[in-house]
């Protein structure tokens, strides 16, 4: 028999905390590989924590409103082998990322000898400061507000404090959580619809005439990932203008027949999706990250799309395995993501992995953009509003003009590992597929 340390696994890329609302096991019970053993909230989504192993719970090291680092041991489990063989989730992205360990065979003995301390030193320290004041700062909250018996995470008290929001405002807040529990959405719904008080005027303001809007957390995060972004990668940007009549005359013919025998509909995005992953596969030095001066390439193909969300913020899920998916599954999955990205259905696992990223943005009427680039990617493609222009249309007898389809394609890369070649060819080859789009295809 063997004891082993069950660690937080990874919850989303740039998410390196959780907070544990309910254990869902005892010490003493029976637990099997994937059975779900604890219920986090993130910063983005609840989730349920399967259990890696297979064994006897024999104590948990966290409790309940315990605000956790993603890689620390959470339980013990014993089990029957002295070695297991299932590598625990938290050193994938260590693995994932540090080249000199990539082929190391880590066993569940050498992680149980690990201290949390030294699975915590990822983890840069001012996080672990930070970390410390959250949890402080909630605690503080519930301590103060304390005459409610309703259960918040210390998430949403956090949020609660910091936005000055009192406890009788709080208790009217409506639950979209299990147990109709306050979700950090629902929080901030409530902010987002709320009067907002009168703000003391600060030193930038004219004459009192501005009006000082805070930023939301979730503002906050992709406001402060994005400028990270901008740090890391050297961004550049090439356009191409793609012909999309063949698509847009191929999605009229089927879009009916579709809805009609799926209920769901054929929208241009899974289209776009299908040739980037095309694209990817001839390009395969797209689909890489970047770990200091080690180049990562993916044996995976998991495409991010951007989704704009009904209070304005923006979320990224990612379609795994794209390219196992013909045109109608990822017509399918594209609904279904967006779908519940909207209702804050999405679970961590949604948003996690993700290779190469698209938006959108013709859904907007935009005809083109310079996205930034979602790290630890290197490249993002942004596509355009379809749009009916005069063209140059080559025929054997000779030039023509005539009404077409046309779109804009702007592909952002980081230019310290791709370079204006490849970036420029793999543009072109996504701009090809959909050109050249079979218009006697079915879909279904």
């Amino acid at each position: 028999m063997k004891i082993v340390k069950m660690v937080m696994p990874p919850m989303g890329e740039s998410i390196l905390e959780c907070t544990v609302l309910h254990l869902l096991a005892k010490a003493g019970d029976a637990v099997g590989i994937d059975d779900s053993i604890l219920e986090v909230a993130t910063d983005k989504v609840d989730t349920e924590v399967p259990c890696p192993y297979s064994g006897i719970l024999t104590e948990w090291l966290v409790k309940e409103n315990d605000v956790v680092a993603i890689g620390s041991a959470v339980a013990h489990i014993q089990v029957e082998d002295a070695e297991v063989t299932i590598t625990p989730p938290v050193l994938q992205p260590v693995l994932e990322v540090a080249a000199d360990l990539a082929a190391t065979q880590v066993s569940a003995t050498s992680v149980a000898e690990a201290s949390v301390a030294e699975t915590a030193s990822y983890l840069e320290k001012d996080f672990q400061e930070a970390l410390s004041r959250k949890s402080e700062a909630a605690q503080e909250y519930a301590r103060n507000n304390g005459e409610s018996n309703t259960f918040y995470s210390p998430l949403v008290l956090s949020i609660a404090r910091e936005e000055h929001i009192s406890a009788n405002e709080l208790a009217t807040i409506p639950g979209t959580g299990a147990e109709n529990r306050v979700t950090k959405n629902d929080i901030i719904s409530f902010l987002n619809n709320r009067q907002k008080k009168p703000v003391a005027p600060i030193a930038t303001s004219l004459n009192g005439s501005n009006e000082i809007i805070e930023m939301d957390r979730m503002r906050k995060m992709i406001s402060q990932r994005m400028i990270e972004s901008r740090k890391i990668s050297a961004h550049v940007t090439s356009f191409i203008e793609a012909d999309m009549t063949p698509v847009v005359k191929w999605r009229e013919q089927v879009k009916n027949e579709f809805r009609k025998k799926t209920s769901d509909s054929i929208t241009f995005t899974p289209i776009l999706i299908e040739a980037v992953v095309k694209a990817i596969k001839d390009y395969p030095m797209i689909n890489i990250s970047v770990d200091g001066d080690k180049i990562i390439k993916k044996k995976d193909i998991n495409i991010g799309m951007a989704v704009a969300l009904p209070d304005g913020n923006l979320i990224v899920p990612v379609i795994h395995h794209a390219d196992q998916y013909d045109l109608a599954g990822l017509a399918k999955k594209v609904n279904d993501l967006a779908r519940r990205a909207r209702e804050n259905k999405l679970k961590a696992d949604d948003l996690a992995g993700g290779t190469y990223t698209v938006s959108n943005i013709g859904a907007f009427a935009n005809l083109m953009g310079t996205p930034i680039i979602v790290q630890p990617q290197v490249a993002i493609m942004a596509f355009g509003a379809i749009k009916k222009k005069p063209a140059v249309i080559e025929t054997p007898q000779g030039d023509l003009i005539g009404i077409r389809s046309m779109m804009f394609i702007s592909h952002s890369y980081d230019h310290r590992v791709v370079d204006g070649s490849l970036g420029g060819l793999f543009l072109k080859r996504v701009n090809d597929y959909l050109e050249n789009f079979d218009v006697h295809r079915t879909i279904i």
